[in-house]
């Protein structure tokens, strides 16, 4: 990944894609947007590389937008995650890959080193297509969120959850009896 840092704004060259940072406000503005929404105004926010945007007052963090991939893609999740995402971004910045960073924070959360989410906290991820995101004012339309509820350790005979959907908008478990274990819940598009 190539950087071109200019005064306030960069941006970021990936795979030929290229978007202008938008300004702290409305990097917070459109972060929150996949937190429930009394839980926006007290959300802590962190920039797509983890850099704190807003220190908030209630359970709910919530990631910005990646400049470097076209559409918009945020997500909140509840307090007891950020040690597990943290680990998360600092593999990342060692050049780690997607793999290498799952089994890696796997072997550390066995050995007690790294604390995983409380069961049953919930991430919530809210997309949307470029077109669809004023990225000056931080309004978005046609967005689509989806949740999942961490679960570590739990498999399908632990829960009773099938291995994927069994229709439109149903929960199912990934990656179970893993770190990562969780409740996928997807909603059906309109």
């Amino acid at each position: 990944m190539k950087f071109l840092f200019t005064s306030c704004y960069f941006l970021v060259y990936l795979t030929g894609y290229a978007q202008t940072i938008p300004s702290k406000e409305i990097q917070i503005k459109l972060a929150v947007l996949a937190a429930p929404e009394d839980q926006r105004a007290g959300a802590t926010v962190y920039a797509f590389d983890g850099t704190l945007l807003r220190k908030g007052t209630n359970q709910t963090v919530c990631l910005g937008d990646d400049p470097g991939r076209e559409g918009l893609s945020v997500s909140c999740y509840h307090s007891s995650a950020q040690p597990f995402m943290e680990r998360g971004w600092a593999l990342r910045k060692e050049g780690k890959t997607a793999d290498e960073i799952f089994k890696i924070r796997e072997a550390e959360s066995k050995a007690g080193k790294l604390k995983l989410p409380d069961q049953g906290s919930l991430l919530n991820a809210l997309t949307a297509e470029h077109a669809d995101v004023n990225w000056t004012t931080g309004e978005a339309k046609n967005t689509y969120t989806r949740s999942v509820v961490y679960i570590p350790w739990a498999t399908a005979e632990s829960t009773g959850l099938p291995l994927k959907p069994a229709g439109p908008g149903l929960p199912w478990i990934m990656d179970p009896g893993t770190h990562r274990a969780h409740i996928m819940i997807n909603p059906a598009r309109e």
